[in-house]
């Protein structure tokens, strides 16, 4: 394995009511960027907001219509301290509506200076959107980086899915 040097993994996952999944403990995009940590040797950094929990699928889904239609930005509870350290950040989140939800672009915004220089890979859990915009939107969020295609998972695949996120890592070099 070449050395890729220091990895982040940044994600939003929602546990609770899921489409196709079903209620869940632990979110989809948890499980994958638990997957990559483990493989890359990756730190974690979960976007948390208290916004969304215990909400039902589809008041969830309209909520989150509304807030990409409002361009709102919620707030997430604390925050990278240093991402100067890191060469390569992994940015996952679930698909709604075409692309990460919201809070991840209050992130987005808070750091749009903070990945000059860096890799970025998008990675998204979904149920038929694939990467949706979530690869433009991240290109548009960090123009400085090198942003990469990214990879995209069914969530109800996650489970049983390290193989897939091994052989998208080694396809990358980890």
């Amino acid at each position: 394995m070449e050395n890729k040097g220091k990895a982040l993994v940044v994600f939003f996952s929602h546990a609770g009511d899921n489409y196709a999944v079903g209620n869940i403990e632990v979110g989809n995009t948890k499980i994958v960027a638990d997957y990559i940590s483990e493989i890359a040797g990756a730190d974690q950094f979960e976007i948390v907001t208290h916004k969304y929990d215990g909400m039902a699928y589809t008041p969830l889904i309209n909520l989150a219509q509304e807030e990409a239609r409002n361009g709102e930005l919620p707030p997430y509870e604390g925050d990278i301290e240093n991402l100067s350290q890191y060469d390569t950040i992994f940015i996952g989140g679930p698909v709604w509506w075409g692309t990460y939800p919201q809070v991840m672009f209050t992130f987005f915004k808070k750091h749009a200076n903070d990945l000059k220089g860096k890799t970025v890979i998008p990675f998204t859990t979904h149920e038929g959107s694939g990467l949706a915009n979530c690869v433009d939107d991240v290109k548009k969020a960090f123009p400085g980086a090198n942003v990469q295609r990214g990879f995209s998972i069914y969530g109800h695949d996650v489970r049983s899915g390290k193989g897939k996120v091994e052989n998208w890592l080694k396809g990358l070099g980890y």
